[in-house]
């Protein structure tokens, strides 16, 4: 544990040149490192200096990678940001390494956790009550139905944790029938259907949609609960119904149906379940240069264990690792799942092409005042969190997953959009890193947030569920914070311990992925 006045720098890889100052508050000019380097200006936390003469047009490393190309010649010891880089061209598609580092890893046996198993096999690590829209246009009326029923309803069934509306921003002005307009339209129905809901599907229909609910649930989606439901149909509350005479009736029909799939939810117990029913998907926001550092690798590690434990794990956000794509191939378990993942990035790369932009559009304000200098260097270290396991499996985005081990789901970087897809994947339990800061939450499901650095984590301290900045103080390692997390999510997983998302009730929107056009 060094002292708090030592300089302190972090060096990812030895063949880089350039490591990020560790101090908080940064370091001012003239401070000498104990390799002898000096400072020529002063440096923010997180940003990096240059460990070597760097020429102009010179390769600038970080984590062995090109991060950029100097625009003009930066002396050691000198403050190495943004202006002074120019972004390396995405790496092609074409000539990828495919399956070629795919080492299984060991199993890891003997942990479990305390789940609700569903008809379909899933398991929930809660139980609630979602209710599902077909449009934006009834949410009104849903939310306020869903407030009665928390106040009304909810206390006489202690066993059920919570009501949901999953509202949307879906509406008819979309081209239904347009060929990317099937991606909101699975999210939503594959949303419904989530471990954590219990297999009780309940809809609320304007009447007048497009999005009917015969077409968002087709016949057969929804696996039956009980024999008794098999010719019951869709449970669908339409407001255009002529049964309905005021805002009330509405209402009050809403809290009539919800009241008996509280009944059933109510009659569900936990059960201990082994470590491989959870189904974690990992994410970042808020991210700044201790991201790659601290919180991701520990979330790398962690992933690990949950893949040799039997479980599912997704990393997503296809910006952020589109310039490690290299990586991700390589590590495909075979050249199918290969070739799956460089089809989700040339859609990708696509879809954007679209709207004049690249993946240089990612990267926020707060990235780079974090010491994020562009998206390479931000990609590098948001690809860590997928760990090192074999890539098993890849989702276009909506899709639901189908098999255990780690998975590439295809999403967005947008934090509400990943989470949404994470969602319709099927994940049961959520990781959020954040190194600036941010109190994203989701009501379907725990949400633990992990924090890049010990200033955040002191700050936010009934925000941040897991201090990873303990790795840069020297106080642990990242194997100790990544076990630290292991444990952590199964007492979440059984509902021994609430995240800090879950006590305070922070719960972000769903926002639906909609490439399609809108009329």
């Amino acid at each position: 544990m060094p002292s708090a006045s030592e300089p302190l720098s972090i060096l990812m890889h030895p063949a880089d040149n350039v490591a990020i100052v560790a101090n908080d508050g940064g370091l001012p000019a003239g401070t000498t490192f104990p390799s002898g380097l000096t400072l020529r200006e002063k440096v923010p936390q997180g940003h990096k200096v240059a460990l070597i003469d760097l020429p102009a047009g010179s390769a600038v490393r970080r984590y062995d990678v090109p991060i950029g190309y100097a625009t003009q010649d930066i002396a050691a010891g000198s403050w190495v940001h943004e202006r002074l880089l120019r972004m390396p061209e995405a790496r092609g598609l074409d000539d990828l390494p495919m399956a070629t580092q795919c080492e299984p890893l060991p199993p890891l046996e003997g942990y479990t956790f305390e789940g609700y198993r569903n008809a379909d096999g899933s398991v929930g690590t809660r139980n609630i009550l979602a209710i599902t829209q077909t449009v934006q246009c009834v949410a009104g009326v849903t939310a306020f139905a869903v407030e009665r029923i928390r106040k009304e309803l909810l206390p006489r069934y202690p066993n059920v944790d919570d009501v949901v509306a999953l509202e949307h921003g879906y509406g008819c002005g979309v081209a239904i029938d347009a060929a990317d307009a099937v991606v909101p339209i699975r999210t939503l129905r594959n949303i419904s259907l989530n471990p954590n809901f219990g297999g009780e599907v309940m809809l609320v229909s304007l009447g007048c949609e497009k999005l009917q609910p015969e077409r968002l649930m087709p016949p057969g989606t929804i696996p039956l609960v009980d024999e008794r439901d098999a010719n019951a149909g869709l449970d669908v509350v339409c407001l255009q119904d002529e049964q309905h005479v005021g805002f009330m009736s509405m209402v009050e029909s809403i809290m009539s149906q919800a009241q008996r799939h509280l009944e059933r939810l109510n009659a569900r117990r936990r059960e201990t379940v082994p470590a491989s029913e959870l189904v974690v998907g990992v994410q970042c926001g808020g991210s700044d240069a201790f991201s790659g550092v601290t919180a991701n690798p520990a979330v790398g590690f962690c992933a690990d264990l949950l893949v040799r434990a039997g479980a599912s794990v997704m990393f997503s956000e296809t910006t952020e690792v589109r310039d490690g794509v290299a990586q991700l191939t390589a590590r495909a378990a075979n050249p199918e799942v290969a070739r799956a993942i460089v089809r989700e990035m040339a859609w990708y790369d696509a879809y954007l092409q679209r709207g004049s932009v690249d993946r240089s559009a990612n990267t926020s304000p707060g990235n780079k005042k974090g010491g994020l200098s562009n998206i390479v260097e931000k990609a590098m270290g948001s690809i860590v969190k997928s760990g090192s396991a074999p890539i098993t499996g890849v989702l276009a985005p909506g899709e639901k997953l189908k098999q255990r081990g780690l998975t590439y789901a295809a999403t967005p970087a947008s934090d509400f959009i990943c989470g949404t897809l994470q969602l319709a994947a099927g994940m049961n339990l959520h990781v959020f890193t954040t190194g600036r800061g941010t109190p994203y939450g989701l009501a379907e499901v725990p949400v633990i947030k992990v924090a890049t650095r010990t200033d955040l984590a002191r700050r936010w301290h009934d925000l941040m569920d897991v201090n990873a900045g303990k790795i840069a103080d020297g106080a642990a390692t990242i194997e100790q914070v990544g076990w630290e997390l292991f444990r952590l999510m199964l007492d979440v997983a059984s509902g021994r311990s609430k995240t800090w998302a879950e006590h305070w009730k922070l719960h972000n929107a769903l926002v639906l992925f909609n490439p399609a056009p809108v009329t």
